[in-house]
């Protein structure tokens, strides 16, 4: 996720905005789920290739702008004028156009940029990956004994990056590998840190 202003303007809850590209993938709804949980924006923008359907919850507005990933340069306004932005396209980002992503991210401007890279996401999909599958159930196993090694709920990762808003950053790009993701995403976020 990149952001453009320092996090005072985030100590409020409920100020700002954000937006979220891959949304209909399992880090990006559960990401959803957590800013609506946390209230942190007032308004969070859903960027992708269809519109979702959502269930309707109070307080944080959720907007969705539909976008061709195959000409994404032409939907540059749907970045602008957010404080925060979240990039969840993962694994399937070939799908998405993942490079012409970053470049035009890059071009809003944000003055940070944190890049997480967990290890295998554990997720229910919705899509069947057989060897994904057979790979999340014996890391499930593996992850009894040695949690952070080979494995990440995404529900850690969505609060990882919340997380990492929220806290002083490391420098211009921080890169979060799959120990200190799980650090920070076990780690409750508080506003002001």
């Amino acid at each position: 996720h990149r952001r453009r202003r320092p996090p005072n303007r985030l100590r409020e809850s409920g100020a700002g905005s954000c937006f979220v590209l891959g949304a209909s993938g399992a880090t990006g709804q559960a990401l959803l789920r957590e800013l609506r949980a946390r209230g942190l924006f007032a308004r969070v923008t859903l960027i992708g290739r269809r519109h979702l359907s959502l269930a309707e919850e109070s307080g944080t507005a959720v907007e969705q702008v539909v976008v061709d990933f195959e000409r994404l340069s032409e939907h540059a306004t749907a970045f602008r004028g957010h404080d925060v932005g979240f990039c969840c396209l993962g694994t399937t980002r070939s799908k998405a156009g993942a490079g012409e992503v970053e470049k035009l991210v890059q071009a809003v401007g944000f003055d940070r940029c944190t890049i997480l890279r967990p290890a295998v996401l554990l997720c229910a999909r919705q899509e069947f990956r057989p060897l994904e599958w057979l790979t999340q159930h014996v890391l499930g196993a593996v992850a009894w004994f040695f949690p952070t090694a080979y494995s990440v709920p995404v529900q850690t990762v969505a609060r990882a990056m919340v997380a990492s808003v929220l806290q002083p950053g490391g420098g211009k790009v921080e890169v979060l590998e799959n120990k200190a993701i799980h650090q920070l995403g076990k780690a409750e976020p508080q506003l002001g840190t």
